[in-house]
């Protein structure tokens, strides 16, 4: 798997998929697409969809995560988590690939 949730995030996911009332064949589906200010963005939330031949899948901390073939090839050896400060609150990308990334976190250049 080439993304890693700390315990935190994974908490906080399963937070939401309770208060949204998903079920169990849900899980959190991370990403990236073309777009964003620079180049790529981050996509991520829940999903039901898995297909064998293009997902992997692994569970972290008792929440299951999928990543797509080519999404994980921008992705590989990045950590989510999730902070709940007075400074920033949400989900973060520590991403290595990122070669420069824009100011609000949320999109970057490989």
């Amino acid at each position: 798997m080439s993304v890693v949730l700390t315990e935190k995030a994974a908490s906080e996911i399963a937070r939401a998929k309770e208060a949204q009332k998903y079920g169990e064949e849900y899980f959190v589906r991370i990403g990236i697409s073309a777009g964003g200010c620079s180049g790529f963005s981050y996509s991520f939330g829940f999903d039901k969809a898995y297909d064998e031949k293009t997902d992997s899948k692994a569970n972290f901390h008792g929440v299951d995560v999928v990543v797509d073939r080519k999404s994980a090839l921008y992705l590989e050896g990045t950590t989510v988590d999730f902070h709940d400060g007075l400074d920033r609150r949400g989900f973060t990308f520590d991403n290595p690939n990122a070669k420069k990334s824009c100011g609000c976190g949320s999109s970057f250049q490989a």
